[in-house]
């Protein structure tokens, strides 16, 4: 029996593609709806149905549990729930699945917020009107997600993957985070497993796909676009 296709809410950003990387590993059929955050659409009456913190991604399944359509936000729980509906990149054992559940929460509280925080405080604070140059906040943040990926390579030393030897959901969402290594003004050359992992996990076709859908829509723009800073960095 052919799955519909689920109802993706998307824009261009490591936790959007957390998802598209999911549903192309899965092989599950989706279709894109653009939630362009530059412009305020997460604020759209119609999208808080679905999303009520006013983040995307989310994802609406016409086949839900029962049969029955569900709407999900938060990243980690649509790829909990797709890793469920699936059988697959879960781990087989609940030992695995231990596993899979302490490293995505890992990414959710703290290589995510970590990450975002050093990128806004180096990347866009700066040009902002008047210009934010915090050194505490900049020290701060850079110094956590450092720690945060030397933890991270100390882990993959004696695995292939964050879990065990399987890819799981949890590659899944620290790889679009972790990627970004660049912008966060980290290095590589004193993490030998981390590097060997993101080559790895980039070079998977799924994860290939799932990070350039929508690609072209992606920019920069709000280092110097004063409105999308308002709309992305003004507490609405």
């Amino acid at each position: 029996m052919t799955q519909a296709p689920i109802d993706l809410y998307y824009w261009p950003t490591p936790n959007g593609w957390k998802v598209t990387i999911a549903l192309e590993e899965m092989g599950l059929p989706y279709a894109v709806h653009l939630i362009d955050i530059g412009k305020g659409d997460q604020f759209d009456p119609e999208f808080l149905k679905i999303a009520p913190n006013n983040r995307m991604p989310a994802i609406v399944d016409p086949e839900g549990p029962d049969g029955e359509p569900i709407s999900i936000f938060e990243s980690g729980a649509i790829l909990q729930y797709l890793a469920r509906k699936t059988g697959r990149f879960y781990g087989e054992t609940e030992r695995q699945r231990i596993e899979v559940d302490q490293w995505l929460m890992w990414q959710m509280g703290g290589v995510g917020p970590m990450a975002g925080q050093a990128h806004h405080f180096l990347k866009y604070a700066p040009t902002m009107d008047p210009p934010q140059v915090l050194p505490y906040a900049q020290d701060r943040y850079r110094n956590e997600t450092g720690r945060l990926y030397r933890v991270l390579d100390t882990r993959l030393a004696d695995r292939a993957f964050v879990a065990g030897d399987f890819f799981s959901i949890a590659d899944m969402a620290i790889w679009p985070w972790a990627s970004g290594w660049e912008r966060q003004e980290q290095t590589l050359d004193d993490k030998p497993n981390l590097k060997r992992w993101l080559e790895t996990v980039g070079a998977r076709p799924g994860v290939k796909a799932g990070r350039a859908v929508a690609e072209d829509m992606r920019n920069e723009s709000a280092s110097t676009d004063r409105e999308a800073q308002k709309i992305l960095f003004g507490q609405r």
